[in-house]
């Protein structure tokens, strides 16, 4: 499948895309729908729906994690050095100033290849396998399909990967478009 263009924002969408490695990410309580944005960029984000602070640096330092927070006195610890500070509680504010904290490492790996729910790396799945557990009208218009080997959810693009995409184009800052 390689890279696609839409709009002036490439992404890599496939193994013969850009060639970076995912970031990892530990994501405190106040950044879910982020973390879940991070997770369709393909990078690895442990998100905590509560977490004591010390415990969220600990584990962030042990996982060799970049820590996002919007608690301010969390990265004042001299433990949460390396901490990102997301400003505001707006997503599309939060995504670009992801952006321009590192454009080319966040847009790098292959959309879509972790599971939204659970963090974990998605596996292709043979589509006869799923005829049962997709709804009749996406077996027959689609050819590929993953699945979480964790929870069982079954992905497959559709119309909404494409407006995710529109949508993260309008969060980019608008000099780097």
């Amino acid at each position: 499948m390689g890279s696609k263009v839409h709009g002036k924002l490439k992404l890599a969408h496939a193994s013969g895309g850009v060639k970076s490695e995912p970031l990892r990410f530990a994501a405190d309580c106040m950044l879910g729908r982020l973390a879940r944005w991070l997770r369709i960029l393909g990078h690895d984000v442990v998100y905590f729906h509560t977490v004591d602070d010390s415990e969220l640096v600990d584990f962030a330092a042990r996982e060799g994690r970049v820590l996002l927070t919007r608690d301010t006195r969390l990265v004042q610890r001299r433990a949460a050095r390396g901490a990102l500070l997301i400003h505001s509680h707006l997503l599309e504010e939060q995504l670009r100033q992801m952006v321009l904290w590192n454009r080319q490492a966040l847009l790098g790996p292959p959309l879509c290849r972790r599971c939204l729910e659970c963090n974990q790396a998605t596996v292709p799945v043979k589509k006869a396998e799923l005829k049962d557990r997709v709804p009749v009208y996406v077996y027959r218009t689609q050819a590929r399909f993953m699945t979480c080997p964790a929870c069982g959810r079954i992905y497959w693009r559709a119309t909404h990967v494409l407006s995710m995409l529109r949508r993260l184009r309008r969060s980019l800052p608008r000099a780097s478009q």
